[in-house]
């Protein structure tokens, strides 16, 4: 097997797919023989031809910053020689390549493809059948908690499990920070994953039930109890009364097959190391496609992991309305960064660096490519719910928690989390973990659902694609995920104002 994956013709870096000693001669493809001047570690850059300092250093056939002294042919390139280019907030101009994105518009929708899930009565569909509690401020979390552990024996029929979502907001939020809170709290509600939800108050709170009520519209009043803690003299007993009463009701459910059309998927990486955007994140975006084919819907998030490589999303967008929509989500973003006095760039992690990526540019240029290659038909708000299919982009940060939960609120059923560092974390829905790498998918076994890294063996992106299909499709028909298997379940909002 080669040593190193040189990704584009253009690029004057090349991946290490393994460890290269100094001194040790490497064959790159297309390029001949280099000899390593460093010691370079799996997922990190060697330099395939002299690059001048303050040349551009290409990767993905992208500039991922600039060289910041001579960097020698052979050389290893990362943060001590190499800076992003990036700074300020910038002018857009739509360039699509419209013969591309009609091409792509036409086969939308163009295959088959069937899963077994919870049929609502809007007409929505679940791929689980949870009872959730959902406190409306963090109060109540213990209560919350205790009320899932204890109706967690009363489960029956085709009910999953009863989960407690507990969070640290509702209260003491102020403007668009507390509507935030009130939207995504809604979303949760409402989430076809849940085939009942009890909302549980304190009764003192800002978003107290009586508040929060009508941000729900219209709902299933048979699936959806509500328990104000204050107003009751036994909490305890009160809330599994009604858990019961939702179990009874959701535990008849049973799976129909539902075309997969009905399918959203949220697109999420994190801990990314040097090998994510040459294998879990393509792959991902492979499932993108294919989704899309099938004429379901996915959702990209994390916009501080566009910046960088946001025009490659622009010129894809659909039509100008929402290409101006992108750079309003980009911009505002920055902005968002700007008044809080933090740099809007310093974004790739330690565990980022420690796995090979460099600068943000490297980073998002791997990042986007879990959005595949169809156009961008959709922007979405924090916590808005699409009801467009095929690509959309969601404003959120890049933080796994939050933005995780973002996906579930606009109304992913199911996030695929592509992974080079691991993580056990999960999310409101079932969070199918991908790993980059072999190293990591054969320590992490109880964490990691599924092995891009095979990709570095030689196996086809076709292959893999077909089969990873296959799974999303079992485990939107009830098959479990590692984290479920674990019993976690997590959920974060984005804290975006002051606290009273």
């Amino acid at each position: 097997m080669a040593k190193t994956l040189h990704i584009h013709s253009a690029d004057n870096v090349v991946v290490c797919l393994e460890s290269i000693v100094k001194g040790e001669v490497v064959l790159v493809e297309g390029v001949g023989e280099i000899t390593a001047l460093d010691k370079i570690e799996p997922g990190h850059k060697i330099a395939i031809k002299d690059i001048n300092k303050g040349e551009d250093v290409i990767k993905y056939g992208y500039p991922i910053g600039h060289a910041t002294e001579d960097i020698k042919a052979g050389r290893w390139v990362h943060t001590h020689n190499l800076a992003t280019n990036l700074e300020g907030i910038l002018d857009y101009k739509y360039s699509p390549e419209k013969a591309d994105i009609e091409e792509k518009l036409s086969k939308m929708s163009s295959k088959r493809a069937t899963f077994n899930g919870y049929v609502r009565k809007n007409g929505k569909v679940g791929i689980r059948n949870e009872i959730w509690i959902i406190p409306t401020v963090g109060c109540v979390n213990n209560i919350a908690t205790k009320l899932a552990k204890i109706a967690g024996n009363y489960i029956k029929g085709s009910i999953d499990e009863v989960v407690a979502f507990t969070h640290n907001y509702g209260c003491s939020q102020t403007g668009d920070d507390q509507e935030h809170t009130r939207i995504i709290l809604k979303d949760l509600i409402k989430h076809p994953n849940a085939g009942g939800v009890l909302v549980l108050g304190l009764g003192c709170e800002n978003s107290n039930i009586d508040v929060l009520k009508p941000y729900l519209g219209e709902y299933d009043r048979e699936r959806v109890r509500f328990l104000v803690c204050q107003d009751s003299e036994d909490e305890m007993e009160e809330g599994l009364v009604l858990l019961k009463e939702l179990i009874d009701a959701a535990s008849e459910d049973v799976r129909e097959t539902v075309d997969a059309c009905k399918l959203t998927i949220g697109l999420k990486c994190g801990g990314s190391d040097g090998f994510s955007g040459i294998t879990a994140n393509p792959l991902v975006g492979r499932i993108s496609d294919r989704i899309i084919e099938h004429g379901g819907t996915s959702i990209l998030t994390e916009v501080p992991e566009m910046f960088g490589a946001e025009t490659i999303l622009m010129n894809r967008c659909k039509d100008e309305t929402i290409f101006n929509d992108t750079v309003s989500m980009i911009n505002g973003f920055k902005d968002y960064f700007t008044k809080q006095g933090e740099p809007i760039y310093e974004n790739p992690s330690p565990g980022n660096k420690q796995g090979g990526i460099t600068t943000l540019e490297d980073k998002s240029l791997g990042c986007t490519q879990k959005s595949g290659g169809y156009p961008v038909m959709n922007v979405l708000e924090y916590g808005e719910v699409t009801d467009k299919s095929g690509l959309n982009l969601l404003c959120a940060p890049g933080n796994d928690l939050c933005a995780a939960t973002a996906l579930a609120a606009s109304g992913a059923q199911i996030v695929l989390f592509t992974t080079g560092r691991g993580t056990p974390f999960a999310c409101p829905v079932p969070t199918l973990k991908i790993a980059s790498n072999n190293t990591l998918a054969e320590k992490k076994k109880k964490w990691i659902d599924y092995n891009a890294g095979k990709i570095l063996n030689g196996c086809s992106f076709d292959d893999l694609t077909d089969e990873l299909f296959v799974q999303i499709l079992r485990v939107a028909s009830g098959e479990k995920v590692k984290s479920e298997i674990a019993g976690f379940h997590d959920m974060a909002i984005w804290k975006r104002g002051v606290t009273l």
